[in-house]
């Protein structure tokens, strides 16, 4: 068998054999999808409850609000940012959509902008380009958790009231459905004051001390859900990248597929006649 025809059988089963894995690949993503979009829609309700319960709370303690630590404005030096990105890689361009981000959100803070990296690729960017990480939380595996969100989201506000950085970003995929999403940059820190009117005289809460110190309770777990979503949105919308790309990359696979076999086969082509046309050849020699 001439050698350019066992080099094409080879690259077909070769790229056969990656159209299997990526085909299973893409399955494996789905079902992922369908977990990470179940949690990311859990978690929704208890954000928004407690959205509402802070505002009832800031309805009731009026001025003295602002003067709690995580609601703090003042000159802004220098500038911190949360990224979530993904622990691997196969899923497009998610990853560089995000880290590209960050750096625009850096590139427009103030100071020498510190990070607190949430995923694998977020944590090996920023150390392979020497930009100071405040804290690092690496794998965040395929189902995140609470604890993860809440020492990232703890680990940003110690250094905010702590005066490290003056403000907070957080840098994430926003996950619109399977098949788009869009990275966001939200500033976290300091927290938005919560919008008295909406939780005035809306429910009967009494408060116990005093609505300050309930407050200075319940914002950093309202910090924590706004980390804790974002982390879960974000696995979702990395889920749906990850899918459409070995989706891709299995159609490539199968196009590559065929490209090769017509190949293929006119080189067989070509050897059938060329022996025909010795064979002919001889027998007109041999008259």
């Amino acid at each position: 068998m001439p050698q350019g025809l066992k080099a094409i059988r080879r690259r077909i089963r070769t790229v056969q054999s990656i159209g299997k894995i990526t085909s299973a690949m893409k399955l494996v993503a789905a079902s992922r999808l369908r977990r990470a979009e179940e949690r990311a829609k859990a978690a929704k309700p208890y954000a928004e409850a407690l959205r509402e319960v802070l505002a009832a709370v800031a309805a009731e303690g009026g001025g003295q609000v602002a003067r709690l630590p995580l609601l703090a404005r003042r000159e802004v030096r220098r500038t911190g940012v949360v990224v979530v990105a993904a622990d691997r890689g196969l899923c497009g361009s998610y990853n560089a959509n995000v880290l590209r981000l960050m750096e625009q959100v850096r590139a427009q803070g103030a100071g020498d902008p510190a990070v607190v990296a949430l995923g694998r690729r977020a944590r090996d960017y920023c150390e392979r380009r020497r930009i100071p990480l405040l804290a690092a939380y690496a794998p965040i595996g395929d189902e995140p958790s609470d604890v993860q969100a809440r020492e990232a989201a703890q680990a940003a506000a110690r250094a905010f009231v702590e005066g490290e950085v003056d403000e907070v970003y957080l840098v994430s995929t926003r996950y619109v459905s399977a098949f788009s999403s869009r990275p966001v940059a939200e500033r976290l820190l300091p927290l938005p004051e919560p919008p008295q009117e909406v939780g005035a005289g809306r429910h009967p809460y009494e408060f116990e001390p005093d609505p300050e110190t309930v407050l200075s309770r319940l914002l950093p777990a309202y910090l924590n859900s706004l980390v804790y979503r974002a982390l879960l949105e974000a696995k979702a919308a990395e889920q749906g990248a990850r899918m459409m790309a070995m989706d891709n990359a299995t159609r490539n696979a199968k196009e590559l597929v065929r490209s090769y076999t017509l190949r293929l086969n006119r080189l067989r082509q070509a050897a059938i006649t060329n022996e025909i046309a010795e064979l002919v050849g001889g027998a007109e020699a041999v008259k």
